[in-house]
């Protein structure tokens, strides 16, 4: 394998969509705090919130080797699994993260040091034993935000030396509870290998018409908050009222099971509709801060919106992208299984049952 390969393998590690998603975290607090508008303060942000992450998704995948074979074998955000990095690496890749996170921390502000040290912790608990968080179901879910969500915009608050305190405090809740809607859901990709290797998640101990219940009401809870937010105007709101109507409609169809490609879809869509309802609140917060015009932060509402929504039509008529190249002679009949998919399918449905 060669050296360019080889670093493009654990580039990949850092997730992109995962990351982004953490990093509106940290722009909306660096928007909250005012600053979102100045590279100098929003710089070592966003390298701290990286390395933070790469750390966790790197020791997450240390963790859940066994699992992932089973889950993602070929996903090209699993280098471990894939044989395209080994353990050693990973290590070495988690350790430089680690550095590059606290190194990053002192250019923020003071206390920042500490939220990135507690972030690091908590990813350790999060994965490792004895204490091992992602395995414990419903907790799992409740607490994996408060790294995702928390650290990032505690941190965005701190370049800013904004206090978490009344608006900034509410803005973090409807974003965290959000979150865990969000979360919930990541499980149905990983039922398989989660319910052979006994990993207890919500969905596994709950079954599938529960998991998208108790999504659901995440969802309009945390939707609630961030309409409520003081700043925020009724074009907002509308616009978050709008696409979680259809986030809705979408987990209503996810309750029931006709298939994981069909699971995969409407899964994707709800991710891109969660994250176009946290950038429309972000670029509200940001274009007010910098004092653009109220009729130019409602037509920047709509367009985001209708981006969004339009992006999430898309993603539920023609699905993912797949990147995989199966060679000439070679492509598996679309509408056959293999017989040990199968089995371990059948075999997760009855632990969920």
């Amino acid at each position: 394998m060669t050296i360019l390969l080889r670093i493009r393998s654990l580039v990949s590690l850092a997730r992109p969509a995962v990351l982004f998603l953490v990093l509106l975290s940290a722009v909306a607090g660096l928007a909250a705090a005012g600053v979102a508008d100045r590279p100098a303060l929003a710089a070592p942000v966003a390298v701290a919130v990286t390395g933070f992450i790469l750390f966790a998704v790197t020791v997450n995948d240390l963790a859940d080797e066994a699992v992932d074979r089973v889950n993602l074998p070929d996903a090209p955000g699993r280098p471990l699994v894939s044989g395209r990095a080994n353990r050693r690496e990973m290590i070495l890749v988690a350790v430089v993260a680690a550095a590059v996170a606290l190194a990053a921390a002192p250019f923020i502000g003071a206390g920042a040091v500490a939220v990135v040290a507690m972030g690091l912790v908590f990813a350790l608990a999060y994965s490792l034993p004895p204490v091992r968080l992602c395995g414990r179901g419903a907790l799992a879910s409740l607490l994996l935000p408060a790294g995702f969500v928390a650290v990032p915009f505690v941190l965005g608050l701190a370049a800013g030396d904004a206090p978490l305190a009344g608006r900034n405090a509410v803005l973090l809740a409807g974003l965290y509870v959000g979150f865990i809607g969000r979360i919930l859901l990541k499980d149905f990709r990983d039922v398989v290998g989660d319910a052979l290797f006994g990993k207890r998640t919500f969905l596994v101990r709950h079954g599938r018409e529960a998991t998208c219940r108790i999504s659901a009401a995440c969802w309009i809870a945390g939707t609630a908050t961030l309409a409520a937010t003081r700043g925020l105007s009724l074009t907002v709101a509308a616009a978050e009222a709008t696409m979680l109507a259809v986030v809705l409609v979408l987990l209503h169809r996810l309750s029931r099971d006709l298939g994981p490609r069909r699971d995969e879809r409407i899964i994707s869509a709800l991710a891109i509709l969660g994250r176009g309802m946290v950038v429309v609140v972000v670029a509200h917060l940001a274009v007010v801060d910098t004092g653009r015009s109220a009729l130019f932060a409602a037509a920047l509402a709509v367009a985001l919106t209708t981006i969004t929504l339009g992006d999430a039509r898309a993603m539920l008529r023609y699905g993912p992208v797949v990147r995989l190249r199966v060679p000439a002679g070679n492509e598996p009949p679309a509408s056959r299984e293999s017989d040990h998919h199968r089995c371990l399918t059948h075999y997760a449905a009855e632990r969920m049952r």
